[in-house]
């Protein structure tokens, strides 16, 4: 499985670890950024462009899933879910992030790095990850978000 990091310059130090981490686990992960440079500065960006850009690689299918973080997850999961197709949660623990997966078929994760730290990260990941989507009662309204998305589109 392939996974797409994007944050902006709040939360590289927990998208690296993230990274890292989700690698020792054996999934194969994108890193679109926001990093440091060579002299060790941060890079700013928006959280705009990196919900956008880990949207569109998930519709695409560059990667299977995405995982965004910004200071609180908010902004850069409102700019993925404006992605035709992207179903982007804010999670700040693992239960939401399991529910999500399980009854929201959603595609991509958030968090903010000013709300949780590495270790709850990681919890939410592997909830999130180690999820399948349930189908059944959920499918139907996950076609109901989805015919929202296609009558705005218009």
């Amino acid at each position: 499985m392939k996974i797409g990091f994007g944050c902006d310059h709040a939360a590289i130090d927990l998208k690296n670890s993230m990274i890292a981490y989700m690698k020792e686990k054996g999934y194969e992960c994108v890193d679109y950024g926001t990093n440091y440079d060579e002299n060790g500065e941060i890079i700013k960006c928006d959280y705009p462009d990196k919900g956008r850009e880990v949207g569109e690689a998930v519709v695409k299918g560059d990667v299977d899933y995405g995982v965004l973080m910004c200071g609180t997850g908010i902004g850069i999961s409102i700019s993925a879910n404006k992605v035709p197709g992207v179903i982007a949660a804010v999670c700040s623990e693992p239960y939401s992030a399991r529910m999500t997966k399980m009854h929201n078929n959603a595609n991509i994760i958030a968090f903010g790095a000013r709300v949780v730290g590495d270790e709850m990260a990681k919890m939410i990941l592997d909830e999130f990850f180690g999820t399948e989507f349930e189908g059944g009662r959920h499918a139907g309204r996950v076609e109901l978000i989805k015919k929202i998305e296609a009558d705005y589109s218009k």
